[in-house]
């Protein structure tokens, strides 16, 4: 099969390739063409997943169809934009026809949930990668930047912490449990749900956010850094599920929230006034600490004892000394 005969059968004929509100042009030309209104301004995120690297080289290809738009996708919300449209770059090993029609399915199924639409990409041979690049928009001044945490403000997430962690021996198999412990933290893994409403409730409120990619510590690092403040992160007030506390052990489930990554939940500092009216209207916020003056992020135990483990999260390229 050749490349436009793939991009033809199995990515322009998608249900997530049909065009939609601000997409004058998608698949079929040079470029796609955009038109986000008058007062508002794109917002761009690319992620790549390397097979073997953010995911296992035997993978369901609905459930990474899924999941390797998410990812992505997740970036949009952490910034308070509405999702707009998507690029795939898509480089294969082989065109295997049933795997490109499952991967298709799972792509046009988060596409659906995310308002996403395909406009265009690439594919390549080669060892299996996929890159997506996201397109949003936001109202100019709106966005919401790592830059603006305030000494004493909240440090909130908007959901569990480590459930993807977790589920990370049973993606592997070196692990198996009982189907009501298996089933959420593989759902999480496979399925996250980028928090775009939650995103855009939070623009004119919340003061700094990110999304959590590669662990609590190492993510609100950047907040840090950033915003020129220091952040406490609280150990007993992260959140946890039963299913990942009832698998791993509490110990553990603690350690999978703060460095594990991969959770795709919104960080984020607001001020204590924006607390109550966000809980009132039914959103999932957990404050897990708060901003302070200084810089760095430090880990703290119920007794108020700095406890800050050396390792933070996933790096991709370790600095060495």
């Amino acid at each position: 099969m050749g490349e436009f005969e793939l991009i033809r059968q199995f990515f322009a004929a998608a249900p997530c390739a049909q065009g939609g509100e601000g997409i004058a042009l998608g698949i079929g030309d040079d470029c796609a063409l955009l038109a986000p209104a008058p007062g508002e301004q794109l917002a761009i995120s690319t992620d790549t997943l390397v097979a073997g690297v953010h995911f296992p080289a035997v993978s369901d290809p609905f459930l990474l169809g899924q999941r390797s738009l998410a990812v992505a996708a997740s970036d949009l919300a952490a910034m308070g934009a509405t999702p707009l449209a998507f690029t795939l770059a898509l480089t294969l090993a082989d065109t295997d026809p049933d795997w490109l029609r499952d991967y298709a399915r799972g792509l046009s199924r988060m596409a659906t949930q995310c308002g996403l639409t395909l406009i265009g990409g690439d594919t390549t041979r080669g060892p299996l990668s996929l890159t997506m690049t996201v397109f949003g928009r936001v109202p100019v001044g709106q966005a919401l930047t790592r830059g603006g945490a305030r000494a004493g403000d909240l440090l909130c997430v908007g959901g569990e912490l480590g459930n993807a962690a977790g589920a990370l021996p049973l993606v592997l198999g070196e692990r198996q449990a009982d189907a009501t412990l298996a089933e959420p933290l593989l759902s999480h893994y496979w399925s996250p749900s980028p928090q775009i409403a939650l995103g855009q409730a939070l623009r004119g409120k919340a003061t700094a956010a990110l999304d959590i990619s590669d662990g609590l510590l190492a993510d609100c690092g950047h907040i840090a850094k950033a915003s020129r403040v220091a952040l406490r992160v609280e150990l007993e007030r992260l959140p946890l599920s039963a299913a990942l506390t009832g698998f791993l052990g509490l110990d553990a489930a603690r350690q999978a929230a703060l460095a594990g990554g991969d959770d795709y939940v919104i960080a984020f500092t607001l001020p204590p006034a924006e607390l109550d009216a966000l809980l009132a209207a039914g959103w999932p916020l957990h404050v897990v600490g708060r901003v302070e003056a200084g810089s760095g992020v430090s880990l703290h135990d119920a007794a108020g004892r700095d406890i800050t483990p050396a390792v933070r999260g996933y790096q991709h390229f370790r600095e060495t000394p």
